[in-house]
C-alpha cells in the first residue's frame, strides 16, 4: 500500500540531528585534513591544501602504518569468514527451542565492552596465561603471544566474528532448503554441496560481513592498544596519538579521512568481485572457469568430502570457543586472589576485588556518568528512531531508500573520525559542555541499531486494527496510544535493552571526548588497563558481562533472542 508523502517528515528530526552531530564532525576533519599548518593555534583557512596529504604519501612510516592496517583488516575480515560459516550453519539448523540459546553465544560477546574482551585474550596469550602455562604442561617452553601481530588479530576476529555469523546467518537462514536436499539427492557430499550451493547463495552476505567486519577491524584501535602494546602500530592508535597527545589535529584529520577513503574503496572493490561471482543476481550470463582434469577433481572432491565434517567441527568448536572462553577467563580472574589481572594460574578464592570495585569512588562516579549517559541517550534515540521508523515504513515519497541508507550511514564510517571531528567542535564551541558532546555521539551511534529494529516492528503492525478503531470514532492520538503502542512495546523495549547496552559499553569514540571531570565508566577500564593491570580490571569486567547476560535474559522473555536479530 502506497503510503502519504507527508508522512516523510517524521524522519526529519533524525535527518537534522545527522547533520549537526554526525555531517557537521566529519566536515570539521574533511576542513582541518587541508590545512597548510599543523600548529595548535594556526588559524583556520578555507583555501585547501595537500600538505598534510604529502607528507602522509611521502613518509615511509605513515605508508607502512596504513598498509599494515589495511592487511590486518583483510586477515581479520577473512578468518572470521573462514569461522562464521560453520557457526552460522549451526544456528540455521536448531530447533526453535534451542535457537534462542545459540543467539546468546553470538549477542553476549557482540553486546559486551570490547576492553573486558580483549583483557580475556591477554589472559589466554600472556607469558603465564591459559595457553603459555598449556603449553608448559605439555613440555613445551612458556610461551609469550603477547605484543604481536597474531595476538591483535586474534583480539579482533573474537571481536568482530559475531558480526559476520549474523551477516551469514541472515541469507543461510533464507535459502530454500529443498536445493540442498536436492543436492544431496543427486550424490553431492556436504563438501560439494557447500562449495555448489550455499556458498554461491550466500555471497550477497558474505560481501556484506566482509565489509563490515573490515571496516571496523581496520579502523579499530582498543584491542591493539591492549593486546598489541606499542610494539603493534595501527592507524585508529596513530589517529588518537595526534590528536589527543600531540595536538596536531590536520595530520591525525589527513589520516581519518584516508581511513575513510580506503573503507570506501575496499566497499566498492568487494562489491565489484561479489557481483562478478554472482551474475545471476543482475541476469548476466555465467563466467567460465577453467575446470580441472576429472582425475584430479574426482580426487579433490574425495579428498574435500573426507576432511569436511572433521574440519567443518574443529571450525564451529574454535569459533564458539574464541567467542566465550575468553569471556570466562575474565570471570575467573575476577575471583583469583593475585593481584596481576594478567596471571591465569588459579592462585585462590577471594571478593575482595569486587569490594575494592564496589569502595572506590572514582569507580561509582564513573558508573553513574555511563548510566546517566546511556539512559538519555537511549530516550533521544527511542525519540529519533521511532518516527523515523514511520517514516520509512509508512510514507511513499521520492528517495525513501536513500533517506534510509543516510540514516544508517554512521554504521558504516570510521567512528575514529567522528570523534576526532567532534572533539574539535567541542574546542572551537568550548559553551557546549561535554557531556553533551559525548551524548551526541552517542545517540548517532546507537540511533541506527534502535532504528533498523524499531523499523521491522512497525512494519509488522496490523493495519486493519488501526483502521477499525478510527472508524468506531478514535482520535489519531487515542489510535497511537491504545492500538499502535501496545503492539510496538515488545519492540520498544528491546531496543531500548539494546540501545543501552551499546551507549554503556561504548569506549571508541568515547576517549576522544572525556575529560578530566567527565570520565566514563568503559574508558577508565581503558585507560586502567593500558597503564596497570591490577585485577580490581577484571571484577569490573565481570560485572559488565553478568549486566549484559541479565539484560538479553530480559531481551529474550520480551521477544526470542534469534527473532530480535531478524527484525
Amino acid at each position: 500500500m502506497q503510503g502519504s508523502p507527508r508522512a516523510g517528515w517524521l524522519a526529519a528530526p533524525y535527518v537534522l540531528w545527522l547533520l549537526a552531530a554526525f555531517a557537521a564532525p566529519l566536515g570539521a576533519v574533511a576542513l582541518l585534513s587541508v590545512q597548510e599548518s599543523s600548529e595548535i593555534f594556526a588559524p583556520i583557512s578555507l583555501w585547501p591544501s595537500a600538505a598534510q596529504y604529502q607528507e602522509v604519501l611521502g613518509d615511509p612510516f605513515f605508508l607502512r602504518l596504513l598498509l599494515n592496517t589495511a592487511l590486518l583488516g583483510f586477515a581479520v575480515a577473512g578468518a572470521s569468514a573462514l569461522l562464521a560459516y560453520p557457526l552460522a550453519l549451526w544456528l540455521t539448523r536448531l530447533s526453535p527451542r534451542a535457537k534462542p540459546f545459540g543467539f546468546a553465544i553470538i549477542l553476549v560477546p557482540l553486546l559486551t565492552n570490547v576492553v573486558v574482551r580483549s583483557l580475556g585474550i591477554i589472559l589466554l596469550l600472556a607469558p603465564r596465561g591459559v595457553v603459555s602455562n598449556a603449553a608448559q604442561a605439555l613440555g613445551f617452553p612458556p610461551l609469550n603471544l603477547l605484543f604481536g601481530w597474531f595476538a591483535v588479530g586474534l583480539s579482533l576476529v573474537q571481536v568482530f566474528l559475531p558480526y559476520m555469523v549474523l551477516a551469514l546467518y541472515d541469507v543461510l537462514d533464507a535459502q530454500e532448503k529443498r536445493l540442498e536436499e536436492a543436492a544431496a539427492g543427486l550424490g553431492a557430499g556436504p563438501a560439494l554441496r557447500f562449495w555448489r550451493v550455499i556458498l554461491p547463495l550466500s555471497l550477497p552476505g558474505l560481501r556484506g560481513g566482509l565489509t563490515l567486519v573490515f571496516l571496523m577491524a581496520s579502523t579499530a584501535y582498543v584491542s591493539a592498544t591492549l593486546v598489541g602494546g606499542r610494539k603493534v602500530q595501527v592507524t585508529g592508535m596513530v589517529v588518537l596519538r595526534e590528536g589527543m597527545e600531540i595536538l596536531n589535529y590536520p595530520m591525525a584529520s589527513a589520516l581519518a579521512m584516508m581511513m575513510l577513503a580506503t573503507s570506501v574503496i575496499v566497499t566498492f572493490i568487494l562489491a565489484r568481485v561479489i557481483g562478478r561471482m554472482t551474475p545471476w543476481v543482475e541476469a548476466r550470463p555465467p563466467r567460465r572457469w577453467p575446470s580441472l582434469p576429472p582425475a584430479l577433481r574426482r580426487a579433490v572432491v574425495t579428498v574435500a568430502e573426507a576432511v569436511a565434517p572433521v574440519l567443518s567441527r574443529f571450525l564451529l568448536v574454535s569459533a564458539i570457543g574464541i567467542l566465550l572462553f575468553p569471556l570466562l577467563l575474565v570471570a575467573v580472574a575476577s575471583v583469583n586472589d593475585t593481584p596481576q589481572a594478567t596471571v591465569a594460574q588459579f592462585v585462590g578464592f577471594t571478593w575482595k576485588w569486587y569490594a575494592a570495585v564496589l569502595q572506590n569512588e572514582r569507580y561509582l562516579s564513573d558508573a553513574w556518568t555511563s548510566l546517566q549517559i546511556a539512559i538519555c541517550c537511549v530516550a533521544i534515540s527511542l525519540a529519533l528512531a521511532l518516527p523515523a521508523a514511520f517514516a520509512l515504513v509508512r510514507a511513499g515519497f521520492a528517495g525513501k531508500e536513500a533517506v534510509g541508507a543516510f540514516l544508517m550511514l554512521p554504521l558504516a564510517l570510521p567512528g575514529i573520525a567522528i570523534g576526532l571531528g567532534m572533539l574539535r567542535l567541542l574546542q572551537w564551541f568550548n559553551q557546549v559542555p561535554p557531556f553533551l558532546g559525548v551524548l551526541a555521539v552517542h545517540v548517532v551511534l546507537v540511533t541506527p541499531f534502535m532504528l533498523a529494529l524499531l523499523r521491522a516492528s512497525v512494519a509488522q503492525l496490523d493495519r486493519g486494527l488501526e483502521e477499525a478503531a478510527g472508524g468506531l470514532g478514535a482520535t489519531p492520538a487515542r489510535v497511537f496510544r491504545r492500538v499502535i503502542l501496545p503492539q510496538l512495546a515488545p519492540g520498544i523495549a528491546v531496543s531500548c535493552v539494546i540501545g543501552f547496552l551499546l551507549s554503556f559499553g561504548e569506549v571508541t569514540v568515547t576517549a576522544f571526548l572525556t575529560t578530566a571531570r567527565l570520565q566514563t565508566l568503559p574508558v577508565r577500564i581503558y585507560a586502567e588497563a593500558t597503564f596497570s593491570l591490577e585485577n580490581t580490571v577484571n571484577a569490573i569486567s565481570t560485572i559488565f558481562i553478568l549486566v549484559t547476560v541479565a539484560l538479553l535474559i530480559l531481551v529474550n522473555r520480551l521477544m526470542p533472542l534469534d527473532r530480535v536479530w531478524k527484525r
